[in-house]
């Protein structure tokens, strides 16, 4: 399912002009850079995460580029079903609508041995890494088959290296994530909602810090440099990638 890795081209300008795109995890370093860069390509952006400091200075770099983003502070893992519907009927009542859902929450606490790991954190692992993805998704829905073209893009990591020793319930919840957009693409695959991912390269973000020490890893760059491939898979020209995994390199 997943593409070759490669860059794509920069989306034309104004490529999500009066699109609403809700990005989870906005406070992040993927989900900072494709916040501003879909407020720079003319998106309404709702910044969702649960650190509040960090969710303000997203927003207001992000104010500067594009139309006037909105704020929705969650902290998905103590978050169930309702208080995703109870976000859907916010967003329907506050905009009326939306056009796209971008995946880039995530939470790692390291590597661990699975003998030795706690149990509780692979089970939050799991649920927001993989669980309260599907069930925003799934609550967002309604909203999403509305638009003419809508599309929910799900940010993952290289599947070698995570299905390796010691990535505990994030390698599992990343498997699990595939299966999830193929279930989903063919459910979804005759309406107007496309799903995809997008695979970037190595990151330099706090989440890779905990596997990897600064000092011996060279291969990360600046998540910047693939925030234009999720405005891709966001705008209409991501029709193109429907049902796959966008590989990236820099």
């Amino acid at each position: 399912m997943s593409a070759q890795p490669t860059m794509q081209d920069a989306p034309p300008a104004g490529a999500l002009d009066g699109r609403v795109v809700l990005v989870t995890g906005a406070a992040g370093g993927l989900g900072a850079a494709a916040t501003r860069a879909c407020a720079a390509a003319g998106a309404t952006v709702v910044l969702l995460g649960r650190k509040i400091a960090k969710l303000n200075r997203v927003y207001d770099s992000a104010a500067q580029l594009g139309p006037e983003p909105l704020l929705y502070p969650l902290d998905l893992e103590g978050a169930g079903p309702d208080d995703y519907a109870t976000l859907a009927e916010r967003l329907e009542g506050e905009v009326g609508r939306l056009d796209g859902l971008l995946h880039c929450a995530a939470d790692f606490a390291g590597l661990t041995p699975f003998e030795l790991g706690d149990p509780a954190a692979f089970a939050r692992a799991i649920h927001v890494n993989l669980t309260a993805r599907a069930w925003l998704t799934q609550a967002c829905l309604p909203l999403l088959r509305r638009r003419e073209d809508a599309a929910v893009v799900f940010a993952l990591d290289d599947p070698q290296r995570v299905g390796q020793a010691y990535w505990g319930g994030y390698g599992v919840a990343q498997h699990g994530l595939r299966g999830l957009i193929d279930t989903l693409h063919h459910e979804l695959r005759n309406s107007p909602v496309r799903v995809s991912g997008v695979q970037p390269g190595p990151m330099r973000t706090h989440l890779r810090a905990r596997a990897y020490t600064h000092e011996n890893d060279f291969a990360p760059v600046e998540p910047a440099t693939y925030a234009e491939a999720c405005v891709q898979l966001l705008s209409a020209g991501g029709a193109a990638w429907r049902g796959q995994v966008r590989g990236l390199l820099a």
